[in-house]
């Protein structure tokens, strides 16, 4: 399947307007990990959106590291649960990938979201990790190559999914024979993708398809990086996005740029002031949007719940200027 024209490619912003020139804007979204029952995750995520946040996502994942032997739910019907219990924030998956999802079913599922949310969703795709996720179906890890030739092959065909209504595909990893995805999506013409990459092949992807980019950092460091040394390495990841962008004829300022902080980066939430000077440094490497993780009691992203409150309500909504 060849590449569609940039230029018919109109889609949805992900939620919202880019910056003004000469002014940085940075979004404040929240990871909450799909770990609670809904009885009590439900007041996680409506507290998420009375403190203001601006998108909310979970992880899809089967298992998470040193959480695999806990308490674990499904993105799909927790991410249903929370479009019900909420009526601005937006959310998503941060970040969907090949090692368990097939695009024709997925696409159904993203269709009834999309619904039941009245256009809220968005698609966050990654290439999928190393681990347990990655052989839990059976079969041996894939290779690089595969995972970043499957992470294409799911985008591509996601894409058109969920922008047509008939879907015939035939990849190396995925098929489809007049698949339907009737009604169609609510935001038109379908979800917003925010794609995940740090590697120029899925920079491309990103610059192609993606509304939003997002970076957790560099997966080979052992420890979150403080915010100096995490926003050379946004920086230099943006940089190369951006001239990604300039050779496949992307208008640059067109795709968000999202950083997720936690696993790799610091996200300064230990205080108000040390978060501040975070988020500073990361829109000054040129990040539109920046993700925090829900509080949780022990690690991973132990924190306290009383200060995240106060930073999120610290942060004026749609207007945070960091110069």
């Amino acid at each position: 399947m060849g590449d569609p024209p940039l230029g018919d490619r109109e889609l949805p912003e992900s939620g919202g307007p880019s910056s003004a020139p000469g002014e940085r804007r940075l979004r404040l979204g929240v990871v909450i990990l799909p770990e609670l029952p809904w009885s009590a995750a439900r007041d996680v995520w409506r507290r998420a959106e009375e403190l203001g946040c601006d998108h909310a996502w979970t992880y899809d994942h089967l298992a998470w590291r040193s959480l695999r032997d806990s308490a674990w739910y499904g993105a799909v019907p927790t991410l249903a649960a929370a479009a019900t219990a909420t009526e601005r924030l937006r959310i998503g998956f941060l970040v969907a990938s090949p090692n368990f999802r097939h695009p024709v079913p997925f696409a159904r599922d993203l269709l009834a979201l999309d619904d039941v949310s009245r256009g809220r969703i968005d698609l966050g795709i990654g290439a999928g990790g190393y681990g347990w996720d990655a052989t839990v179906l059976g079969g041996t890890a894939p290779t690089d190559r595969e995972r970043a030739d499957r992470f294409t092959e799911l985008v591509e065909l996601l894409d058109v999914l969920l922008r047509e209504r008939e879907v015939s595909y035939r990849g190396r990893y995925f098929t489809a024979e007049e698949a339907r995805s009737h009604p169609g999506c609510v935001q038109q013409p379908r979800i917003p993708f925010a794609i995940a990459a740090t590697k120029p092949r899925g920079m491309r992807l990103a610059a192609r398809f993606g509304q939003t980019w997002v970076t957790t950092g560099e997966r080979s460091v052992e420890s979150p990086l403080p915010a100096r040394e995490g926003a050379r390495v946004v920086r230099a990841q943006n940089e190369r996005l951006d001239e990604i962008c300039a050779r496949l004829g992307r208008d640059p300022a067109t795709l968000r740029r999202l950083v997720v902080t936690g696993p790799s980066l610091d996200g300064g939430p230990a205080s108000v002031d040390r978060f501040h000077e975070t988020a500073g440094r990361y829109a000054e490497a040129g990040a539109t949007d920046l993700v925090l993780h829900w509080p949780r009691r022990e690690p991973p992203f132990a924190a306290d719940l009383a200060t995240f409150e106060r930073i999120v309500t610290s942060v004026p909504r749609r207007s945070a200027r960091y110069s």
